[in-house]
């Protein structure tokens, strides 16, 4: 049997909730620690979700010498200090996305991993759900013909005033928090990265933006369209268009134990059923098997690390009104 490790949380940001259930799931895994900027937060965190230890700052879970593995759930400007201060501790990190807000970061984080030897890996949960790597197989198999055209969105309202998403200094913006997903999504399914992109956006009072619009052109011909953002009621999906067929994917990004797409042929509809896991169980599970069984994580570093390249040129696109090719920017 695994060896069962030690996690330990780093904030008490409320992402935290879905990880604790998989997180007791597992039996290769124990919720040991918590750890906030004060130790009676974290002291109160810790009684709420019954959890055995409470550190009073971010240093004290790193020097805990009984933790194997940190979940980085601090706002997105702090993925990579953070990240790399629990390498650098000896601890594996499950860091939550965006993997980090500039290339320079993602390979600072990457070396860091390198030179510890510890296990690194971006908490993208969709991608490890069965409807995703259903969809992934079906295209792959030739099923809908030669791919076309992919589109997504993910967007809801954000009501909360001075919300951390808004502002642009702290990694902001509908983009970094729910864009990334379409736009992973994408990139996965075809299996390629784009070579140009074309992004609109909308800022609102703390300079990061509202909604945004884009568009990816692939060098086989595929493209894909989507749109975040935090004006807009709650919408989820994906569809993937082929020359023979289309799949709707209704709840792309956040699946069920079972979940349902649509493959359209024609004006003929199958509804396709599929048998999934509690959602965030699969990269808690990626993350053990990388850590004891020495396998790679899903996803790569590289995968990480195009996926923040689309986004800084997405929006530097949307910045100076021109395409832009993600390789060159």
């Amino acid at each position: 049997m695994d060896k069962q490790l030690n996690w330990g949380l780093l904030s008490t940001a409320k992402i935290n909730q879905a990880l604790i259930k998989p997180l007791r799931a597992s039996n290769r895994t124990r919720l040991l620690a918590v750890a906030s900027r004060s130790i009676s937060n974290a002291e109160a965190y810790a009684r709420e979700w019954n959890i055995p230890r409470a550190h009073g700052s971010y240093e004290a879970l790193l020097a805990d010498p009984e933790i194997d593995v940190i979940y980085n759930s601090l706002p997105n400007h702090l993925h990579a200090e953070w990240t790399i201060k629990a390498l650098r501790a000896g601890k594996h990190v499950l860091s939550e996305k965006p993997f980090a807000l500039t290339l320079a970061e993602v390979d600072a984080m990457s070396q860091v991993a390198r030179e510890t030897g510890k296990i690194l890996a971006e908490a993208f949960m969709y991608r490890h759900h069965a409807q995703t790597l259903k969809a992934k197989e079906m295209v792959d198999s030739g099923v809908l013909g030669k791919l076309q055209l992919i589109k997504g969105a993910f967007t809801f309202t954000l009501t909360r005033e001075g919300d951390i998403r808004s502002k642009i200094e702290t990694g902001g913006g509908s983009i970094w928090d729910v864009g990334c997903y379409p736009i992973s999504y994408a990139r996965t399914i075809v299996g390629a990265e784009p070579v140009e992109v074309f992004g609109w956006q909308l800022t609102g009072e703390g300079g990061a933006d509202e909604s945004f619009i884009g568009q990816m052109r692939f060098d086989n011909g595929v493209h894909a369209q989507f749109d975040s953002g935090f004006k807009s009621p709650s919408r989820s999906m994906i569809e993937i268009v082929g020359t023979e067929a289309s799949l709707s994917i209704p709840n792309p990004f956040k699946p069920g134990k079972t979940s349902e797409i649509y493959l359209s042929r024609g004006d003929k509809q199958e509804k396709i059923k599929i048998k999934g896991n509690e959602l965030y169980l699969g990269e808690v599970e990626d993350m053990c098997d990388a850590i004891t069984q020495n396998k790679s994580p899903r996803i790569s570093h590289e995968d990480s690390r195009r996926n923040v390249a689309t986004i800084l040129a997405l929006l530097e696109s949307a910045h100076l009104g021109k395409p832009i090719n993600p390789a060159h920017s």
